[in-house]
């Protein structure tokens, strides 16, 4: 009897030692009642005494039980949200900000401006030739005459004075449709310089974004270094603590700053380069940049090829050399118009007239010039303006087929980097749960230093492809949006 008492005794005191496993592999655990939201914690916590902290606000976490060999401990579970949120700043410059501010610095868009005056000067210098030209003429002649003259007295000499003053009026009746084709030409010329002047605001755009990407995947990688250091510093201070205790070996704490030393390099390279691209978008707007702020939503997906390639001919440079086409066949009118006769209407109205002619007040004259011969000079400017205007022709020819190239090329590199950009995302995520889980098995003693580094430097080189895929795509955007010829006035946000 006392030997079944004692038995039941020690059984008991087994129990109370190891209930939670006992009780786990007989029965379920009964569901806990959810915790607050001042006690909830991320999953991705751990203690600073143990391992060093990982940010984990760029991906949320759900708590899920894994069974190890020391027992019950929980893992994380990656949910992958939108990643990297632009964080608003105030004061900050946006790309439409940036755009704004080198449409107003670019020196090329105000030698356009000044070219599309220079097409309307040209229309006024056409218009001349057909409008009548009015002018005064004020003549004064003074002659001596010999004393022998009959104008004179015999033997006395004489000083002879003739005065004119005169109104005028000359009319082209006829040039050879040199001034019609001149107006259209210079019609012509305008809408050209226009279109070019749209499609150099929009080649703007391409060169703003540019720097304005790569100035925020500079800044944002340089953050992603400097976080980088801080854990592997983190990490070697832990080893140095472990190393005191004898759990850790001086291999493991040189392997550590072997890594960290190659991130500082690469935070000087960066460093470097964000300074580049600083100066490349301080260049284009034309005065210092502070901080920048990415405020445009990015699209998640495109419309068919074909819609975009369909509007390749609307496209300005496509448009502006078919008015270069049109200007050199007019300018084909205007120099043969040289084989032609030319007709001019000419009058003169005398308010003050002396000498022998004085009693006469108006006078008209109508000139008619034929041109019979006058060498090759026109017969050569005549070739050489119909080879310009083949010329024009195939650069017209060239411009719409080059277009629709030009589309369907970006829109591939648009997909292909918007499909990287995806992948990379979910290898950054992974890599970044890995992280997390080497360090914690670490802990617990069932992986080496060498794979938690190795973990680490997974998620530094996963991050950052990220970073460069994401930017790169936001690149590419703004180049198909340009490629399709959507005009740099309207406003940036608009739907695409």
């Amino acid at each position: 009897m006392k030997k079944i008492i004692a038995f039941m005794i020690i059984f008991a005191l087994i129990l109370s030692l190891r209930p939670a496993d006992v009780l786990s592999q007989a029965t379920p655990a009964a569901p806990k009642p959810p915790k607050s939201a001042a006690e909830a914690k991320p999953a991705c916590a751990v203690s600073p005494a143990k391992a060093p902290q990982l940010p984990c606000t760029e991906a949320q976490m759900e708590p899920k039980s894994s069974v190890y060999l020391t027992g019950t401990v929980e893992t994380p579970k990656f949910i992958a949200p939108p990643l990297y949120p632009e964080v608003q700043v105030p004061g900050a410059l946006t790309l439409p900000d940036c755009y704004l501010m080198a449409l107003i610095q670019s020196e090329i868009l105000a030698i356009n401006t000044d070219l599309i005056k220079e097409a309307d000067a040209h229309f006024m210098i056409a218009l001349s030739t057909i409008l009548p030209h009015v002018s005064f003429i004020s003549n004064d002649f003074q002659q001596t005459v010999p004393p022998n003259s009959y104008l004179t007295t015999p033997g006395t000499p004489k000083l002879n004075k003739i005065s004119t003053r005169s109104l005028n009026f000359t009319e082209t009746l006829f040039s050879g449709f040199k001034a019609i084709a001149g107006m259209r030409g210079a019609k012509y010329e305008k809408n050209q310089r226009i279109d070019e002047k749209i499609r150099a605001e929009q080649l703007l755009l391409v060169d703003v974004s540019n720097a304005f990407y790569l100035l925020l995947e500079e800044g944002t990688d340089l953050k992603v270094l400097k976080r980088i250091r801080k854990v592997l510093n983190d990490r070697i201070q832990e080893l140095i603590s472990r190393e005191r205790l004898g759990r850790s070996r001086p291999s493991e704490i040189v392997y550590v700053k072997t890594q960290l030393y190659s991130v500082e390099a690469s935070i000087e390279l960066v460093t470097n380069q964000e300074v580049i691209a600083r100066q490349l978008l301080e260049f284009l707007v034309g005065q210092p940049v502070g901080e920048i702020a990415d405020t445009y939503q990015f699209p998640d997906k495109l419309k068919p090829e074909e819609y975009y390639v369909t509007q390749s001919l609307a496209r300005p440079d496509v448009q502006a050399t078919k008015f270069a086409w049109q200007l050199a066949k007019e300018n084909i009118t205007v120099v043969e118009s040289g084989f032609l006769p030319q007709v001019d209407l000419l009058g003169n109205y005398y308010s003050q007239r002396t000498g022998l002619d004085k009693e006469i007040n108006w006078d008209v004259t109508l000139s008619v010039n034929v041109p019979i011969f006058e060498g090759t000079e026109v017969l050569g400017e005549s070739n050489a303006a119909h080879l310009q205007a083949d010329e024009n022709m195939q650069e017209y020819h060239r411009a719409r087929r080059q277009a629709p190239y030009d589309i369907k090329n970006s829109y591939v590199g648009l997909t292909t980097a918007m499909a990287v950009r995806d992948a990379l995302r979910k290898s950054y995520t992974t890599a970044k749960a890995n992280s997390h889980m080497q360090i914690k098995d670490y802990d617990r003693r069932l992986v080496s230093n060498l794979d938690v580094l190795t973990a680490i430097q997974t998620l530094e080189d996963s991050e950052r492809s990220y970073i460069h895929a994401l930017y790169e795509a936001k690149r590419r955007y703004w180049e198909l949006r340009v490629a399709v010829g959507q005009s740099g006035t309207e406003s940036l946000n608009d739907a695409f």
